[in-house]
């Protein structure tokens, strides 16, 4: 009878599929680059998921996130990924967080949930995910982390490095400067030397004071670039569990 891993188990073998079966990854951020890294990984064998993020569906993500339908807008990021998961790997055990990541508690919150094997940044803020960088070094936690992909058109000028051999991309930039201050070391990231491109309406939404105005975003995505992120890294964290790199 054919099941949901045969075509894995070519690739992977019955040991690489039982350690992904065995691992937990923990995807901090489901937007358009987390929501499609934690669907890449329950469709490939990972056997425990925890997935933390705090906003629900907008209209607005229905262009890139994986999760994001008519039918799901208003409902929790955190809830609408779980069924997913569910639906795709019901054998999966999914830890469903629907909260705001506070960068002075992470080690209370996120210690609090199933201890990961892996842990995937898919978090846009930058105290944040220093701060996320800086706890998985202390627990000894694998760790890989999404730079930006906000105004960027070309998904083949993407690649994986330690943060210090990353450049042109703004995110990285400050991250960069901040792990020296920090003596975060090795931080594995996922970035673009693609130069942003400046959004079309940026002048209307920015006000007199040089604030973005509510409501309005100077970061424009396209469809594919998030979700072929979330691929990347969850092709990443897999690869690295199993030892095929």
């Amino acid at each position: 009878m054919e099941t949901a891993t045969d075509r894995l188990r070519l690739i992977l073998g019955d040991e690489g599929l039982d350690t992904l079966q065995a691992s937990t990854v923990m995807v901090l951020g489901l937007g358009g680059v987390g929501s499609s890294c934690a669907e890449a990984l329950a469709r490939g064998g990972v056997g425990s998921l925890v997935l933390v993020d705090r906003d629900v569906v907008a209209p607005s993500n229905i262009n890139r996130q994986a999760l994001a339908f008519a039918s799901t807008v208003g409902r929790p990021k955190a809830e609408v990924m779980r069924d997913m998961v569910r639906d795709i790997n019901p054998s999966c055990e999914v830890t469903a967080v629907q909260a705001f990541i506070d960068k002075d508690r992470i080690a209370e919150q996120l210690g609090a949930l199933p201890h990961p094997d892996y842990v995937v940044d898919a978090i846009d803020t930058i105290s944040q995910k220093l701060r996320i960088a800086a706890w998985c070094q202390e627990e000894g936690l694998r760790l890989v982390s999404a730079m930006g992909g906000a105004n960027k058109l070309d998904p083949t000028r993407l690649r994986f490095s330690r943060i210090e051999k990353t450049s042109i991309d703004p995110i990285a930039r400050v991250m960069r400067k901040e792990c020296r201050k920090r003596g975060i070391k090795g931080l594995n990231v996922l970035w673009s030397d693609e130069e942003p491109r400046e959004a079309l309406g940026k002048r209307e939404a920015i006000d007199e004071r040089g604030f973005v105005r509510e409501g309005q975003s100077i970061l424009g995505t396209m469809s594919y670039f998030p979700p072929i992120m979330g691929q990347m890294l969850a092709s990443y964290v897999i690869r690295d569990l199993t030892g095929l790199s």
